[in-house]
């Protein structure tokens, strides 16, 4: 699987004044992606963030480290490989305890694997590795060393990190240590054919150890070619982390847009039901016109019907008016003759009307001196 990301966060590097020991140097322009990475195969915990293509933290962690909260926003921890330390400033303190929850989780995952990495180099110690060792391989076994350190200066990974240990320790020191524990625990040979067979182990755990070494330095070759196309897909990682921060960013406009137009449709709604109201009174008032105009129609029912009765007392005109028009059906081809046939006779009618009139207001005068 290789070294894979298990948690991330964002935050202000700083790194401590190498000359003032004191002072804090920022390393990053603004907050930037710090990540904890595991390496299975290695059971190895790391701290890492890039800058654009610069690694401003690659901190592998190890028991002995400390996360200190100096505020309620920023912390730090010393790294005595890079002979630094780190400081980390936080938006918010929430951020900072959860960095914190995950540094002593890993540390307390790094400590059970340098025990169990320790237990097992001492169940698969074989005693040839405990024999005495000459002064002769033990200059073979320094200068096995040296070409290691020189094959890859680069590699980030470093003998004892390998073995799961944290000490910083020499391999001169480290065998001279082992070298002075051996002799004192094997007696020395008294015949020649024991100091050949002595000799001949001895030859046979140098290579053993040089073998060991040369796959550690083959290891240390292929993890920085894997370091290396880790940073390729972390610059990938980050520059696609921008571009999602752009995009974000961008919906973060439009949700600015939406709420206005929510905004808008809001104040849309409320005229909408104030002019639904206005119509409602509106209607109610078209409801009182409406019982307003069925009174009315009562009314004119009522005087409908004494328009009848003031039909039935000139239906003697009405019946004359009839035979006129009889008349004037049948005369439709005399038109003209029969309308000055009517005007003589409207005004024969008018004469006679005045003559009703006046035998009227004789009889009324004859009976008024009657009276008398």
């Amino acid at each position: 699987m290789g070294e894979q990301p298990i948690f991330s966060t964002r935050a202000h590097v700083f790194q401590i004044d190498p000359n003032t020991k004191k002072n804090w140097v920022p390393t990053s322009k603004h907050a930037v992606t710090v990540s904890y990475f595991y390496d299975s195969t290695r059971n190895v915990y790391r701290i890492i963030s890039l800058d654009g293509s610069k690694a401003i933290i690659n901190s592998t962690i190890t028991p002995n480290m400390t996360f200190t909260k100096t505020s309620h926003k920023f912390g730090q921890w010393a790294d005595s490989r890079a002979n630094t330390v780190y400081g980390l400033g936080f938006s918010s303190e929430a951020h900072l305890s959860k960095f914190a929850e995950k540094f002593a989780e890993f540390k307390e995952a790094a400590r059970l694997a340098k025990e169990k990495s320790q237990e097992k180099m001492e169940l698969t110690s074989t005693p040839s590795q405990r024999k005495p060792v000459s002064c002769f391989p033990r200059l073979k076994i320094r200068t096995s060393v040296k070409e290691s350190a020189t094959g890859d200066l680069q590699s980030p990974v470093t003998p004892e990190s390998i073995n799961g240990t944290d000490e910083r320790v020499t391999p001169d020191a480290a065998f001279n240590a082992e070298s002075r524990t051996e002799i004192n625990a094997v007696p020395f040979p008294h015949s020649s054919t024991s100091i050949t067979k002595h000799w001949e182990a001895e030859l046979a755990a140098l290579k053993g150890n040089n073998a060991k070494l040369t796959a550690a330095l083959l290891e240390s070759t292929a993890n920085v070619k894997q370091w290396k196309q880790q940073l390729a897909a972390y610059q990938d990682e980050a520059e696609r982390l921008h571009k999602r921060v752009t995009e974000l960013e961008c919906v973060s406009g439009q949700t600015a847009g939406v709420k206005t137009q929510k905004t808008e449709l809001n104040q849309t709604i409320e005229e909408l039901e104030a002019e639904l109201k206005a119509k409602e009174e509106e209607l109610e008032k078209l409801k009182e016109e409406v019982e307003k105009a069925n009174q009315l129609q009562t009314q004119k029912d009522s005087l409908t019907h004494k328009l009848q009765e003031t039909e039935l007392r000139n239906a003697d005109l009405e019946s004359q008016l009839a035979d006129l028009e009889l008349r004037l059906e049948n005369s439709q081809l005399e038109s003209e003759s029969f309308r000055k046939s009517l005007r003589s006779l409207l005004e024969l009618l008018d004469g006679k009307i005045f003559e009703l009139t006046e035998l009227r207001d004789s009889l009324a005068k004859l009976m008024e001196g009657d009276s008398s």
